[in-house]
């Protein structure tokens, strides 16, 4: 599973999502299991279905990232608005210019946001805003989109001002 997941960094929230699996300790799974054990001990499911699932959610969240490019495009365009999901602390560190970061109080907001803004999340290196993307458009926000590389890649490719940073 840990293999699959690197590849298919989607596969568990299509797994919990469909299934129910891996979710919690009580559905979850070890990193050395494989696919078909997780299917077997699961209500036996079949795997080809199961696959069918993690290739599917894989595709659907491919089409909701955007290059770093995109994004700033967008940006200046005033097509779309920066959400920062990353830690305080990460965004004290440094942040995008113009950006906002996203607080228990603006997670509420983000629904009267006009329909038509278009959301990029932003992360560290991308995962954690494909997760913030994934769930909010899950919760009714259809514009939604998470930018591939992150703050890491907005520092290398737009703005090498921007201090790169590693997580302890």
């Amino acid at each position: 599973m840990q293999e699959l997941v690197a590849r298919f960094p989607s596969a568990q929230r299509a797994l919990f999502r469909r299934y129910h699996i891996g979710g919690c300790s009580s559905c979850g799974f070890r990193p050395d299991e494989t696919l078909a054990e997780v299917c077997a001990r699961n209500e036996n499911l079949p795997v080809d279905e199961v696959v069918k699932t993690i290739v599917e959610a894989h595709e659907a969240e491919a089409d909701m990232e955007v290059t770093v490019q995109q994004a700033a495009d967008l940006v200046k365009a005033g097509k779309a608005r920066l959400v920062d999901v990353r830690t305080r602390e990460e965004w004290d560190a440094v942040h995008i210019e113009n950006s906002t970061f996203l607080s228990q109080e603006l997670m509420h907001e983000l629904g009267g946001w006009p329909r038509e803004q278009l959301i990029i999340f932003l992360c560290h290196h991308g995962v954690r805003s494909l997760n913030a993307a994934a769930y909010f458009a899950g919760h009714g926000l259809e514009n939604v989109k998470s930018m591939k590389g992150g703050i890491d890649a907005w520092s290398l490719e737009i703005d090498p001002t921007l201090p790169r940073y590693e997580l302890a």
